[in-house]
């Protein structure tokens, strides 16, 4: 068990070490190195998980194996490659939530609905406020709008109704996705072409963070419910 935890620590530690090199290269915008280590940051989660982790649950392995295939994507940073690239989160995110509602185990569903709701609010004003959204994509994102408030929405009514370890480490990972889809959206859609050494770093930054939580969120998720049904 010691044996395990110092190989968990130690790639823990490679991950951040790995992003680190990582946000620097999307600063100095470094293709070589944004093309290797960008899909490699899901893979190494993947890894974590798999040494971690008794259940090994294969929806969250294909969730990161899709967010591995969205960062190729977005590296080109074209039209195109952005409209696949958010089509492929967007199944990627319907996994993450069909995750949530099976360590949840929501009773309750008004909490959520109230709790979504401002983030509704924040997304659609912003997505109301954007004229250069391309036609072939403006569903997608509708669909994104919606998926991401919901991530939050259960997130911040777990806490509220019963604030536990496991719904803190999943506040926190919603909080960063939120972030790093307002960052992203402003990019791409709102200031094209501005701000560029700002954004791309701090995505790069959030998407790190937020996967990590998330992965600390399905571990200690599935650790909670392995007590309970002992």
């Amino acid at each position: 068990m010691q044996k395990r935890t110092n190989i968990i620590n130690a790639l823990t530690v490679c991950y951040f070490v790995l992003a680190f090199f990582e946000v620097l290269a999307e600063y100095f915008v470094s293709r070589p190195v944004i093309c290797t280590l960008k899909p490699i940051l899901p893979l190494f989660l993947i890894l974590l998980y798999y040494i971690e982790s008794d259940n090994r649950d294969k929806v969250f392995v294909v969730a990161l194996l899709l967010s591995s295939v969205t960062n190729i994507l977005f590296i080109p940073d074209t039209p195109q490659y952005l409209f696949y690239g958010v089509l492929i989160f967007s199944v990627h995110r319907i996994l993450v939530l069909y995750l949530i509602f099976m360590h949840q185990k929501v009773k309750d569903y008004v909490p959520i609905i109230i709790a979504t709701a401002p983030f509704l609010l924040v997304f659609f004003y912003l997505f109301s406020e954007t004229v250069e959204i391309p036609e072939n994509s403006v569903w997608i994102l509708i669909i994104q709008n919606l998926l991401i408030s919901l991530f939050a929405g259960i997130a911040l009514s777990s806490y509220v109704m019963n604030d536990n370890k496991q719904n803190s480490i999943l506040l926190i990972s919603a909080l960063l996705f939120v972030m790093l889809q307002f960052v992203v959206f402003i990019e791409k859609y709102f200031l094209i072409d501005e701000f560029e050494e700002l954004f791309r770093p701090l995505a790069m930054t959030l998407n790190a963070l937020a996967f990590f939580s998330f992965y600390k969120y399905v571990v200690t998720g599935e650790k909670s419910n392995n007590n309970g049904f002992s």
